[in-house]
């Protein structure tokens, strides 16, 4: 029996986060499967944390980034080193997650060469083109020439037949990014090797996470007096925020936010320090995508600071509300969460996302498949 050759391809954190339990499983069942890993270089430092936490070495490391790249360029020289890879590789699948540059770029290769698109949360939507941007275009550009669709939840799913999809080509897996969170979340942390090392184990803590590019301008420096006046108004809570390295991030928050001893300002950390992180938080103040799948396993409460949401399920569940950038709206919602007994704030529930076996369904699914290779 031929192994069915799957070309992953990705570039940022979050992708890899949600690809990792994914190529680890395949590589195990080496019989029916040969995965082959090519890593975009989109994130290329953050990236490299989380292949080294999963013991994964790209076949490709690609080298695509430029300071101050344009969207349209860097799509363009994706297209054509990733065309350039599925040459030699010759896949069955090409597998892409999410709705970054590197998977639209991806999935855009793989029809121009008659390859079969395997999507990896796919069915995401918040009908809104503009928000998140470019990520709304790049998702349903990807469920356009997908072959599969791994839709984490039933609603994304549901997303996808609106738009035409075949019943029988979409499975609903929940997302893998919850398997990787509940390996890591085994994990030990070494709080003494982080900026953290500091913190008594019994202070209350407050993640903070905001860098998308729709929020930024006044909309974002709007969020950050958001988050100065609760650090303020909460002078026993440490409010920790790893700063994106995208300087439209990191310019507002070291101009409108530094000075605050209660207000950590660290560099990006790696997964095992964000996953422990979470599970120690009150209250998670974001616009991330990632973090509204994750903080549910730990029944965190979640503050989502954009206008959308394409993850409805935790704003359902009880577990996120959206807040938009309006910094009265923020500081209201999220001091009515801080002033409550610590011991209440947890949100008693399942996680709406996953239950750590999505890699498994998917494997099922692409064994299954009703094609010969």
């Amino acid at each position: 029996m031929t192994p069915i050759r799957v070309l992953f391809a990705f570039g940022t954190r979050p992708e890899a986060i949600k690809m990792a339990s994914l190529i680890q499983d395949m590589r195990v069942d080496s019989r029916h499967f040969e995965a082959v890993v090519c890593a975009t270089g989109q994130h290329r430092q953050m990236l490299e944390q989380v292949l080294d936490l999963f013991g994964l070495c790209p076949d490709f490391n690609l080298d695509v980034m430029e300071p101050a790249q344009t969207l349209a360029a860097l799509t363009g020289r994706l297209i054509n080193e990733l065309d350039r890879v599925t040459e030699q590789v010759k896949p069955h699948w090409i597998c892409v997650q999410g709705d970054t540059t590197s998977a639209l770029t991806g999935a855009m290769v793989a029809f121009y060469r008659g390859i079969r698109v395997a999507h990896v949360e796919a069915g995401l939507r918040t009908g809104n083109m503009g928000h998140p941007f470019p990520e709304e275009f790049n998702r349903r550009v990807i469920d356009v020439v997908s072959e599969i669709y791994f839709a984490p939840t039933p609603s994304a799913a549901e997303n996808l037949f609106r738009e035409g999809v075949r019943a029988d080509s979409v499975v609903v897996t929940g997302n893998t990014g919850i398997d990787s969170l509940l390996r890591v979340a085994e994990k030990p942390c070494d709080w003494n090797g982080t900026p953290l090392a500091g913190l008594a184990s019994s202070t209350n803590l407050v993640l903070i996470t905001a860098h998308r590019r729709e929020s930024f301008g006044q909309p974002f420096r709007d969020l950050c007096m958001a988050l100065g006046t609760l650090a303020d108004q909460f002078p026993d809570h440490a409010f920790i925020y790893p700063v994106h390295l995208n300087p439209n991030v990191q310019k507002p928050v070291r101009e409108l936010l530094s000075g605050r001893s209660n207000l950590l300002l660290v560099d990006p950390v790696d997964y095992v320090t964000l996953v422990h992180l979470l599970k120690r938080a009150r209250l998670v103040l974001t616009d991330s995508g990632g973090i509204q799948e994750e903080a549910p396993s730990f029944g965190v409460p979640i503050l989502v600071m954009r206008e959308t949401t394409e993850r409805p399920e935790a704003v359902e569940a009880g577990f996120a509300s959206l807040v938009g950038t309006d910094p009265n709206r923020i500081v209201a919602e999220a001091a009515a969460i801080l002033s409550r007994d610590p011991t209440t704030t947890k949100v008693r529930k399942p996680n709406p996302f996953g239950d750590g076996r999505a890699s498994q369904r998917i494997l099922t699914a692409l064994r299954n498949y009703p094609v010969t290779f």
